[in-house]
């Protein structure tokens, strides 16, 4: 089950740099949170507290909270009220939409002498006859019940039937209790039956995928799409039976459905993972020893053959801001493999370079990244000739200027 974890409360505090000793007010609803702990010792300053929309069973590990004002646990699979009579200060409790029966579990708020605000709706104990009489006979402290305001004649009236809707509460708590019961065993046996089933189906899966089985499909790839096909019509059904299945709203449903939509969101993550994983590697070099040209970044780049200074120039188009980390530079003598976050573009050379004399440099400017390779073969450059008529005037000059 999922718990409240310290990295959790922490995320949930941003508004207070993260620090939660001092934290007055978290928000944790819709975090999939099965048990409430922790809270009453990691935030004993806490006034303001929603959990609503989770799978809470039970209030507990709160009584600690001795500053707590305002406590939200609507949305979630509570049945009995308990547990908050160490919250002194308690002012106002949410607990629409939960599965509470136990309408005399209310009796434990009279401690909570602050509470004006209590919210019951949508639970079963409101369908009971006599509910908002006994709420508020039993818990005279409460100015407003289900949003709607306790009138002072309608305390009254309630405390003088006090005794007459008490008994007939208590004859209603124990025929809900009993068909609480009766759902309880229906869940537990439908649970069994479908866990019985999926046992079934992984063994039936298993004896046909075993490698004693005769493989029909010459063509392995088509054999596993065909069976893709099959896991996906398979699931599709299983969606279709679940969702369609008529069941009661209970906790025990409640839980169900969140695990089975848990469940699918899972393999789908896995199927998604192994698909990444599989992915085939790109081909830089064939099987007969030939190098290709590859440009998986797909950046703009320019082969220079500097003659003069008998070198090959590459300009690749990096991205300015990429971090130098992330280039891995690798020169050979008939190709260069350039790696951009982990991405490999791949150029053949016109001619053979000196891997050991070559660099890399980022641009400032720009940022493109600029490797330099000395060409392997020398070049030798004969001298440039003077010709006869500059010399003759160069002679000339100089006699001159010597008479």
């Amino acid at each position: 089950f999922l718990s409240v974890t310290e990295d959790l409360v922490r995320r949930r505090a941003e508004h207070n740099n993260c620090e939660i000793f001092s934290l007055e007010e978290i928000s944790l609803h819709q975090q999939e949170i099965e048990k409430l702990e922790h809270l009453d010792k990691w935030c004993r300053d806490l006034k303001i507290l929603y959990l609503q929309n989770n799978l809470i069973p039970k209030i507990e590990n709160v009584g600690k909270l001795k500053k707590l004002e305002y406590l939200n646990v609507a949305l979630n699979n509570i049945e009995r009220i308990e547990n908050l009579e160490g919250c002194e200060e308690l002012k106002k409790l949410d607990l629409t939409a939960n599965f509470i029966g136990e309408l005399s579990s209310i009796q434990s708020l009279k401690c909570n002498i602050h509470l004006k605000e209590l919210f019951l709706m949508g639970n079963p104990c409101t369908e009971f006859e006599g509910y908002r009489q006994f709420v508020v006979a039993t818990l005279h402290q409460l100015k407003y019940l289900d949003s709607k305001e306790i009138e002072r004649s309608e305390r009254i009236k309630a405390l003088q039937n006090y005794p007459e809707v008490k008994w007939k509460i208590r004859e209603q708590e124990k025929a809900y209790l009993l068909k609480r019961a009766r759902e309880k065993e229906e869940a537990q046996r439908r649970m069994q039956e479908r866990k019985d089933e999926k046992q079934k189906q992984m063994g039936s899966k298993l004896g046909f995928d075993s490698p004693d089985s005769p493989q029909e499909k010459p063509n392995q790839a088509e054999g596993d799409r065909e069976q893709e096909r099959c896991r996906t019509v398979e699931n599709d059904e299983e969606d279709r039976r679940f969702w369609e299945e008529p069941t009661p709203y209970t906790p025990e449903s409640r839980l169900e459905t969140h695990r089975y939509i848990e469940e699918k969101r899972r393999a789908k993550d896995n199927i998604r993972e192994s698909k990444k994983r599989e992915k085939p590697p790109w081909t830089l070099v064939t099987a007969e020893g030939k190098v290709l040209n590859v440009n998986v970044p797909k950046l703009h780049f320019s082969l220079k053959d500097d003659e003069k200074n008998n070198q090959i120039i590459l300009d690749l188009a990096v991205y300015r801001h990429l971090d130098t980390s992330l280039l891995d530079v690798d020169v050979q003598p008939t190709y260069i493999r350039v790696l951009v976050k982990g991405k490999p573009f791949q150029l053949v050379l016109p001619e053979e370079v000196k891997p050991d004399s070559s660099s890399a440099k980022r641009s400032q400017t720009t940022g493109h990244l600029v490797v330099t390779m000395p060409k392997a073969k020398e070049i030798v450059l004969a001298k440039q000739k003077v010709s006869a008529s500059v010399k003759h005037s160069d002679c000339n000059t100089q006699q001159k200027y010597t008479r």
